[in-house]
């Protein structure tokens, strides 16, 4: 019974969302690619776009993922950026490409 209880938590810790369909395991780090040219990706207060936008991640951005979820046709990730101390939010995984 006991492995059987471990192999369900650790398959749900690694549901997630990388932008490749590849599961996020948690604290892998990614970073923002695929945004178009003289745009941001929109690090969110919660996770859809009718939160508030906290700020804007160029391409190239590197972040933490922590967990992710599907809100309709989007996941989305909870991140915490890695050379921002305290800078955490709500990206779309579709931006995001693992390191």
């Amino acid at each position: 019974m006991r492995r059987t209880i471990i192999a369900v938590l650790t398959l749900g810790t690694l549901a997630g969302c990388a932008g490749n369909g590849a599961p996020v395991i948690l604290g892998d780090r990614y970073e923002v690619a695929g945004v178009e040219e003289g745009d941001m990706l929109k690090l969110r207060g919660g996770p859809g776009t009718g939160y508030e936008v906290k700020a804007g991640l160029p391409n190239g951005t590197v972040v933490v993922a922590r967990e992710c979820e599907r809100l309709g046709a989007v996941r989305w990730c909870e991140v915490a950026v890695e050379d921002a101390r305290g800078l955490e939010g709500y990206v779309s995984q579709t931006y995001l490409r693992q390191l």
